[in-house]
């Protein structure tokens, strides 16, 4: 049994414990054309009712965000971006304390969404695409997800290719650390994500979360998004919204080995199936009381 790693993430001055319980991240996406949900929440009412489910169901954060980023998608221009995501912020603040995760690549939209209320900032492109992003981010001291991706969104599936998956993954995530920590964020503010599907073939998707412990000598919590993804559709033949018991089964194989935080549409169903293999790994994980131990117990009880 391989054991999850525990950090501390202080977010707003609160710290809080990863590793002992798997957090959920429900997805909500205010855009048209998501692979998954596109269109079904792209209204402001629409998107916050669909927040407060989540939070309902389990989810611990909400992770927004008003640009598509599949396999052959055209980036959005920021203010759309603001235009679509803002006043969805704004309005679930008003209503939740849970966190508020927003998913961009802009530092336009992140000084925003982060005046809005946002907790979290989730850049897919590592802070690559915008060279402003980092500094904002050190001066906010906020949490921040890296993510791995090869190549953009328009063009990622495009043949992606690696001589050592793992290694040039974990190499990536860690001088992306590296020169995050260089700019100011601090290390213990950050959360790392191999990028399930984003520049990945389907035996690439496998190994990742298959040996996602590997990531644990970068010394921090790990995300991993499967939810509805297309390695599951290839394995079952099946269309986004039939995925769910192939998402369930990648999510739960995701936390034994390792993961801290799943990324999830389905957060009621994950979220149950989760709480039992946490129950499973922290029996497994827990010392087990000696035979010394055992006898005190029975006496002092009876």
């Amino acid at each position: 049994m391989k054991k999850r790693n525990k950090f501390v993430l202080q977010v707003n001055g609160k710290d809080i414990l990863l590793g002992q319980k798997t957090w959920i991240m429900g997805i909500l996406n205010v855009t048209p054309d998501s692979f998954s949900d596109g269109g079904f929440y792209y209204k402001k009412d629409q998107a916050v009712d669909r927040g407060l489910e989540m939070i309902a169901e389990g989810a611990d954060i909400i992770d927004i965000g008003g640009e598509s980023t599949r396999p052959g998608s055209d980036p959005v221009p920021a203010q759309e971006e603001i235009r679509r995501v803002v006043p969805v912020i704004a309005e679930l603040r008003k209503k939740t304390k849970a966190l508020i995760s927003v998913d961009t690549s802009k530092s336009e939209v992140a000084q925003k969404v982060l005046d809005a209320g946002a907790d979290i900032i989730n850049d897919i492109s590592a802070f690559r695409f915008d060279p402003k992003m980092l500094p904002l981010l050190a001066r906010w001291n906020v949490p921040v997800i890296i993510m791995h991706m090869k190549g953009i969104p328009k063009s990622m599936q495009n043949a992606p290719y690696y001589d050592d998956l793992l290694a040039e993954i974990k190499n990536f995530l860690d001088e992306r650390i590296t020169t995050a920590t260089s700019y100011g964020i601090k290390k213990e503010k950050i959360i790392i994500d191999p990028g399930i599907g984003f520049g990945k073939r389907f035996e690439d998707n496998l190994k990742l979360i298959n040996n996602l412990h590997y990531l644990n000598s970068l010394k921090r919590p790990i995300l991993i998004g499967v939810s509805r993804k297309s390695f599951i559709g290839k394995i079952l033949n099946l269309t986004e919204h039939a995925r769910l018991e192939g998402t369930i089964s990648s999510s739960v194989l995701s936390t034994v080995n390792g993961a801290h935080i799943l990324r999830v549409h389905d957060v009621a169903s994950v979220k149950k199936a989760v709480k039992v293999a946490d129950a499973i790994l922290n029996e497994t994980l827990s010392p087990q009381p000696t035979d010394n131990e055992k006898e005190q117990k029975r006496i002092y009880v009876h």
